[in-house]
């Protein structure tokens, strides 16, 4: 008799949508060759490799965007197009395979430079900890946070900041920079590193974290933030950070032209992590 192969306990969702405002059908958009899409699936493919027991798929409401991805050879989940966050498609997605899984990761499709290894190590935190969520989170030295610091002159929304505690829980994440930072000049003399960190936009959930996610309204400040991870902390849940090197392509996301000029100079002067896996 032949053995059946158990149905995976962890799955990487690549939430996918035609619809942006900024930058219609972007999953499609060519960046050096290849489309966003295939990019952003390559990374999940190669992180579930790294991780054993995963499967991938591309969550999407759009027939061009799921006829896409099948050509790239990804399975695709169809979900509604009334979802209002990249985590609750993870979820209708989750939800739509054939036994539920326990551990879902969030991989945004706008999101081709995340490495997988970054990835994966979600996943063995998700694996081994008991947090309900799992997220990376990166140290600023002086001359990042300088930068970001004039980034969010032009434009303070974007960028995201956490607090974190001792044993790498998430006591907060804002669009401010956070913590403030007193006497900074003498702490600029005591180290190459500020005390403040920064959110890479990734996300893994315990399954039922995640449908207490879908099922809840947006919290007060997940509102006035525009952050849906503060409705797992204002909810009670708790948030684990990951903390990992600064990435080297610096792009937190694909959001307009202008990001797909930038992410094709950042592949010719820094090489093309697509090739590279």
């Amino acid at each position: 008799m032949t053995a059946v192969s158990a149905t995976p306990a962890t799955l990487i969702v690549v939430p996918a949508r035609f619809g942006s405002t900024r930058l219609p059908g972007k999953p499609l958009r060519p960046i050096a060759g290849r489309t966003l899409l295939e990019r952003v699936v390559a990374v999940a493919h190669r992180a579930a490799i790294m991780a054993g027991d995963c499967d991938v798929v591309v969550a999407t409401d759009d027939l061009r965007i799921a006829d896409h991805a099948r050509d790239i050879g990804a399975e695709v989940a169809m979900t509604a197009p009334d979802l209002d966050s990249g985590s609750s498609r993870a979820c209708a997605a989750a939800m739509a395979r054939p036994a539920t899984p326990q551990w879902v990761i969030n991989l945004q499709g706008d999101a081709p430079f995340v490495p997988p290894s970054v990835v994966a190590g979600l996943i063995a935190t998700l694996r081994e900890g008991g947090a309900d969520v799992a997220t990376p989170v990166y140290p600023l030295d002086w001359a990042r946070l300088d930068r970001l610091r004039a980034h969010k002159q032009v434009a303070p929304f974007s960028g995201t900041t956490c607090i974190r505690g001792a044993d790498g829980r998430a006591l907060w994440f804002s669009k401010a920079i956070i913590p403030a930072i007193r006497d900074e000049d003498r702490l600029r003399d005591t180290g190459p590193v500020s005390p403040v960190w920064q959110h890479l936009g990734l996300y893994g959930y315990r399954m039922a974290a995640l449908q207490w996610f879908a099922a809840a309204p947006p919290s007060p400040c997940e509102t006035l933030e525009g952050l849906e991870q503060l409705r797992f902390l204002e909810g009670g849940r708790t948030i684990a950070t990951v903390a990992v090197d600064a990435p080297a392509h610096a792009m937190s996301g694909i959001d307009t032209l202008a990001d797909l000029a930038l992410a094709e100079a950042t592949i010719a002067r820094l090489g093309d992590p697509f090739s590279a896996g």
